[in-house]
């Protein structure tokens, strides 16, 4: 089974941003972030077929 999520981490490496940014910016763009989990121990992750649709609708031309 494919993997699903990216956590902001592999996000970012995958955008090629900061982990701040995709803080920051990502779901003022349209990326949908995903939280697992409660409290210090939640985890934000993106799902990898949402992140890879929003790359391809930033195409110039």
């Amino acid at each position: 089974m494919a993997t699903q999520f990216m956590d902001v981490r592999e996000t970012a490496e995958y955008l090629n941003m900061s982990v701040a940014w995709v803080y920051r910016e990502a779901q003022g763009l349209g990326l949908t972030p995903y939280k697992f989990g409660r409290g210090r121990n939640a985890k934000i992750q993106f799902r990898v077929s949402e992140v890879q649709a929003w790359v391809k609708q930033q195409k110039l031309g």
